[in-house]
């Protein structure tokens, strides 16, 4: 199971991407050739996140390649990374909610 955080978002503080930085997922999740990546949304009433997933494949040039449709065989590990996503999600809230003297609310 690899798991991987990147190192930036590529965002300014005023949460507009960066001319000069590409935009990068907060979190990464990777299961052989398939990847949750967790993007985070800063919004007036808090931090939301979203995910994409996607299969990566090697095209005849070989060129590596990702796309959003899965076979059959690629479903369980759709199931586990977007169940470990959302795990990750859950956790980094629930800290974001023990961090606050208020406490948020999601």
């Amino acid at each position: 199971m690899a798991t991987k955080t990147a190192p930036t978002n590529g965002r300014a503080t005023n949460g507009k991407a960066t001319s000069n930085a590409k935009a990068r997922p907060v979190h990464e999740i990777r299961l052989g050739r398939v990847k949750a990546a967790i993007w985070e949304n800063k919004t007036q009433t808090g931090t939301r996140h979203n995910v994409t997933v996607s299969r990566l494949n090697n095209d005849d040039g070989n060129q590596w390649r990702c796309t959003s449709s899965f076979g059959r065989d690629d479903l369980p590990l759709v199931s586990k990374v977007v169940d470990q996503a959302h795990s990750w999600i859950f956790q980094q809230n629930n800290s974001a909610s023990a961090d606050s003297p208020e406490g948020a609310e999601f």
